[in-house]
């Protein structure tokens, strides 16, 4: 059956995609000053990019959810990459994702990359058992770095969710469905080089199960109030 959407693919994306009139990769704004806003990705956007910034590893999907068109990623080879770097220059930020972490995945999954492939960088990250999964977001910055990560904290698999990571001068916190979970300390230094992944590492491992519709990142430390809803 995937082999014959695989090959529906690049329809399905253009159709989708104008119907949606998904217009822009990436979607940033400037203050009056100059300072960075929020950008953020659709990633039926990304699929439907003809730049060159743009490559994509295998076949991902397109499916529906609550949302509108996202992307799902099978776990084995199917990964989007981006040759940007949008923590550039932050000391503060928060990393959103509109998400579904599905069954039948490996035990270690990272469905978001920012950074370099094993130096300076961001993973947000998923650790599956059979039925449900938990959260790991992941920080390094010179010769610091800090995991907040607790096998207790379990969720179901196969449901969307909203998950974000918050990183405020080395003050860090993870929240699921603007749930605080875990919070956190590190001496970190902005994160200027690298490039983007979604579904899997920039280096091509830990490929994840599930599908992706959004993702936000914000250059301030944001309060769960101002969140994106679910």
């Amino acid at each position: 059956m995937k082999t014959t959407m695989k090959l529906f693919l690049p329809l399905m994306v253009i159709a989708l995609i104008s119907f949606y009139s998904c217009s822009n990769i990436n979607k940033k704004a400037s203050t009056e000053s100059g300072s960075p806003e929020a950008v953020s990705w659709n990633l039926i956007d990304l699929m439907g990019s003809t730049t060159e910034k743009v490559s994509v590893s295998g076949v991902p999907l397109v499916v529906e959810s609550p949302y509108g068109p996202a992307i799902a990623f099978d776990g084995q080879d199917d990964g989007i990459f981006l040759d940007e770097m949008p923590l550039k220059g932050l000391t503060q930020f928060t990393i959103e994702v509109i998400f579904r972490p599905e069954s039948h995945g490996n035990f270690e999954q990272r469905f978001f990359h920012c950074g370099e492939a094993n130096a300076d960088r961001v993973l947000l990250e998923t650790r599956s058992t059979a039925t449900h999964w938990y959260f790991d977001a992941y920080l390094q910055s010179g010769t610091e770095k800090v995991a907040l990560i607790d096998s207790t904290l379990l969720h179901p698999l196969d449901q969307w969710y909203h998950a974000a990571f918050v990183v405020d001068n080395g003050r860090l916190r993870t929240y699921i469905n603007k749930e605080k979970e875990l919070e956190g300390s590190v001496n970190s230094s902005p994160i200027n080089t690298g490039q983007t992944s979604f579904g899997v590492r920039l280096d091509k491992r830990s490929w994840f199960k599930g599908a992706i519709y959004q993702v936000k990142i914000s250059p301030q430390a944001l309060k769960p109030e101002d969140f994106m809803n679910l």
